[in-house]
C-alpha cells in the first residue's frame, strides 16, 4: 500500500461516503475507519466495501488517549481525515459536555498523536479536519461565509468545532503539523441518521407522522449533496496547499419552510398521493435555541484554486435521495427503532 490512511467517523453519514469512494478509487490505499459506533455509526452504511482488501474498520474513542496513540504506533499512518464528531445542534443544547469531550479533547488526542508518531518528519503527511459553516455565526439577509470571515458560533456545537479548527490551525503555527481545514453547508443524501430534517421528513411524510417545524420555517440553509462534498474532500486532500482552509458550499439556499414543501411535492408524487395531501402534515413548533437565521458558503476559492463546483442541482439531489429512503426501508427500520424514538419525541414535541 502506497499510504495508510486513518478516516475518523468513517460509519458515519458524511464518513461512510468518503470512506466509500477512497477505498473504491485508491486501491492502493490502506483506508482505516475509525468510529465509537454510537447512535449515528453504523457499519450497514459500508456493507459494499467492509471486504475489500484495503479496507479495515477499528471500533474506539477518540477521546480515549492511550488507545489513539496505541493506534497510530500500530499502523503508521501517513494521514488522518478526521470527521468523527458530535454534531446535531439539538443534543448540543441538552448534553454540551459530550460534545466538548468528542469534538475538542478528542481532536487533540488526534493531533498530539499525529505530532508524536510523525516525529517532526512531516514529509508526505497530512492532518485533515473537517469543519461546518456554523462555526462562523448567523448571516443577515445578504452577504456569504468566506474563508475569512471571522468566528461566531452560537450553540455549544458549532463553539466545539470552532475550538477543534482553532486546535488545528495551532498546531501548524507552532509545530509546523501539515494541516488543511475544510468547512462545509449542510449536507444531504443517503445513509443520513434520521434526526436530521431531510431524512426526518421523508420517513415522516412516508408515515403519515407530524412534520416538526422549528418556529415559523424562515431560517435559511445551503445544501450540499454529500458524494459532491466527498469528491471535495478527496481533492482537497490531495491537492490544498497545506495551511489553507476552504469552504464547501452547494449554492443552494432555501428556507426550511420551502425545502418541506418541495420534500412534500415530490413525496406525494412518489407515493402515489394527492398534490399537497403532505404539506397538511407540517406542524410548527417552539423555536430553536438560538437558532441561526441563515447560512450561505461562498465556494469560490475551491472552484479558483482546486477546480471543485457541486454537480447536482437540489432539485435532481433531492429526487436521488428519496429514491434511497424509499427502497432501503429495511435501513430507515432499524436506525429509527428504540432509544432514537425516545429521543425524537423529546425534542420534537409541540413543547
Amino acid at each position: 500500500m502506497s499510504k495508510t490512511i486513518l478516516i475518523t467517523g468513517g460509519a458515519g453519514f458524511i464518513g461512510s461516503h468518503l470512506v466509500r469512494l477512497m477505498v473504491n478509487k485508491y486501491p492502493d490505499y490502506k483506508v482505516v475507519n475509525l468510529d465509537k459506533l454510537t447512535y449515528a455509526g453504523n457499519l450497514a452504511n459500508l456493507t459494499d466495501v467492509k471486504n475489500n482488501a484495503n479496507y479495515e474498520f477499528v471500533k474506539g474513542d477518540i477521546v480515549d488517549t492511550d488507545f489513539i496513540n496505541d493506534l497510530f504506533k500500530q499502523y503508521q499512518f501517513d494521514a488522518v481525515i478526521h470527521l468523527a464528531a458530535e454534531s446535531h445542534v439539538d443534543r448540543s443544547i441538552e448534553s454540551p459536555m459530550d460534545f466538548i469531550m468528542t469534538n475538542i479533547v478528542g481532536t487533540a488526542n488526534l493531533l498530539n498523536a499525529a505530532k508524536f508518531n510523525w516525529n517532526n518528519n512531516f514529509d508526505g503527511k497530512l492532518f485533515y479536519h473537517v469543519s461546518t459553516d456554523e462555526v462562523y455565526g448567523s448571516l443577515g439577509e445578504t452577504g456569504m461565509f468566506l474563508e475569512t470571515t471571522s468566528y461566531d458560533p452560537r450553540s455549544p456545537y458549532s463553539s466545539s468545532k470552532a475550538s477543534s479548527d482553532h486546535l488545528v490551525r495551532a498546531y501548524f503555527h507552532t509545530y509546523g503539523l501539515p494541516v488543511v481545514i475544510s468547512n462545509c453547508s449542510n449536507n444531504y443524501g443517503s445513509h443520513q441518521f434520521p434526526e436530521k430534517l431531510i431524512p426526518l421528513f421523508i420517513n415522516n411524510i412516508k408515515n403519515n407522522k407530524p412534520l416538526p417545524v422549528y418556529g415559523k420555517g424562515e431560517n435559511i440553509r445551503d445544501w450540499l449533496w454529500v458524494n459532491d462534498h466527498a469528491r471535495a474532500i478527496d481533492l482537497i486532500f490531495h491537492k490544498a496547499k497545506l495551511g489553507e482552509t476552504y469552504n464547501i458550499g452547494g449554492h443552494n439556499e432555501w428556507t426550511n419552510i420551502d425545502l418541506i414543501k418541495v420534500l412534500c411535492k415530490v413525496m406525494d408524487k412518489k407515493l402515489g398521493r394527492e398534490n399537497g395531501e403532505s404539506e397538511k402534515l407540517i406542524t410548527y413548533v417552539t423555536d430553536r435555541a438560538g437558532h441561526d437565521m441563515r447560512y450561505a458558503i461562498d465556494a469560490t476559492k475551491l472552484k479558483d484554486e482546486l477546480g471543485w463546483e457541486p454537480s447536482l442541482q437540489f432539485e435532481e439531489g433531492i429526487e436521488k435521495t428519496i429514491d434511497w429512503y424509499l427502497a432501503n426501508e429495511e435501513w430507515m427500520n432499524n436506525i429509527t427503532s428504540g432509544d432514537y424514538q425516545k429521543y425524537y419525541d423529546s425534542q420534537y414535541s409541540n413543547r
